[in-house]
């Protein structure tokens, strides 16, 4: 059955608003990319790819993937693994079941910038005091302090609060696991890790592979914990890609190069997206 007019005509409304906000917005990006416009004046030149040309030679932007990709990948284990345990765990039937997953849910609904200031202040405050207390030399000091150590800082704090997601997602995935395939497992003697790779973790293929480009994309584009915890500090030791677009393009007056870093980062994520949707589509539900 061909679709009617009726059908482009329920359409149009968002196509109309897709064009508006997404391709003239990025068909302005690339342009201005191609550009030294600065930001404010009125005049610029047109200079072609020297821009994208510069990004491939700036030391600055490739220290700063170079922090992005790492932080991406601490972040991605760390927060699909933790939230995958406490989905396990707060899965089966237990008193205050629905409390317990509502405290651990909570920090998802605080914004980032409100949890990096709070994580600031404990770094830099209650930490160091408890291990100056303890006699702990490791623990006495501020870990944003130190260029080596800021990025594990700043790790912490967004697993802290962005395995809530996940986890609700992990127990959303669980409840299409059957039951059945379960008991016959116990019955066979499979032990609960086996239960787990072979029965449990083919089901969760689907929403594995959303929590993975969720935390990637989150990875990549991470932002409100650099301005909140560190400002890109010590010694630009924790700009991401983000953060030093912003900073060049809003700070230092270089939004046409700016643009044509964010227009590499865009690159980036769409072709880790494609890669990892290409891998893991051939996984159906069930198979692993």
């Amino acid at each position: 059955m061909r679709p009617g007019p009726g059908y482009f005509l329920f359409l149009t409304p968002a196509l109309v608003l897709f064009f508006i906000f997404f391709v003239i917005p990025l068909g302005m990006g690339v342009y201005y990319s191609m550009t030294n416009w600065n930001g404010y004046s009125l005049t610029y030149q047109f200079v072609g790819l020297d821009n994208y040309v510069k990004i491939l030679h700036d030391s600055r932007f490739m220290k700063a993937m170079g922090f992005t990709l790492y932080y991406t990948v601490l972040v991605v284990v760390l927060r699909l693994a933790i939230a995958l345990v406490l989905a396990l765990l707060l899965n089966g039937n237990f008193a205050f079941r629905s409390l317990i997953r509502s405290v651990y849910f909570f920090p998802a609904v605080l914004s980032m910038i409100t949890v990096g200031l709070i994580f600031n202040e404990i770094y830099y405050a209650v930490v160091p005091s408890i291990g100056k207390a303890l006699g702990i030399e490791a623990l006495s000091k501020n870990i944003l302090g130190n260029a080596q150590t800021a990025i594990y800082g700043i790790v912490f704090t967004n697993v802290w609060q962005g395995v809530a997601v996940p986890m609700v997602i992990f127990l959303a995935g669980l409840t299409s696991v059957p039951k059945d395939l379960l008991e016959a497992a116990t019955i066979d003697g499979a032990s609960p890790m086996q239960r787990f790779f072979s029965v449990t973790l083919p089901f969760l293929i689907p929403v594995l592979m959303v929590n993975a480009v969720l935390a990637i994309k989150g990875g990549l584009t991470v932002f409100d914990y650099i301005v909140a915890l560190t400002d890109g500090g010590p010694g630009r030791a924790t700009e991401s890609m983000g953060y030093l677009i912003y900073r060049q393009g809003m700070q230092e007056n270089k939004f046409g190069y700016a643009t044509a870093e964010s227009i590499y980062v865009f690159g980036l994520i769409l072709m880790i997206s494609l890669i990892q949707i290409r891998l893991l589509s051939r996984k159906e539900a069930g198979q692993l």
